[in-house]
């Protein structure tokens, strides 16, 4: 479960559209309406291709999407490793073939 936020969404989008609008610095803006949005300032920036430094919100959903399908991928072999080693015991296993 993800981290309640510290600010509004808002707000933070809020300073976001004045940082674009006014091209003041974001530190700035942070300060004159009280919170520290600077990521989100930079977030919006990344998703509007003007920032080759950070991932875009769809490439940061996508890759812990594949993360959690690699994990998900790790498990379910490791399953099958223990099932193919314990079919293999079974098949090394000398039979005893029942007395008449």
């Amino acid at each position: 479960m993800p981290a309640p936020r510290k600010y509004p969404d808002e707000l933070c989008e809020r300073a976001v559209r004045e940082v674009r609008t006014t091209g003041r610095p974001i530190a700035h803006v942070a300060k004159d309406l009280g919170i520290h949005c600077a990521a989100g300032v930079r977030q919006a920036e990344a998703d509007a291709g003007e920032r080759d430094d950070r991932l875009t919100t769809a490439e940061h959903e996508e890759l812990k999407q594949l993360r959690q399908e690699v994990a998900e991928l790790r498990r379910a072999n490791e399953i099958l490793k223990a099932a193919s080693a314990l079919f293999a015991q079974e098949l090394d296993r000398p039979r005893t073939r029942p007395t008449k």
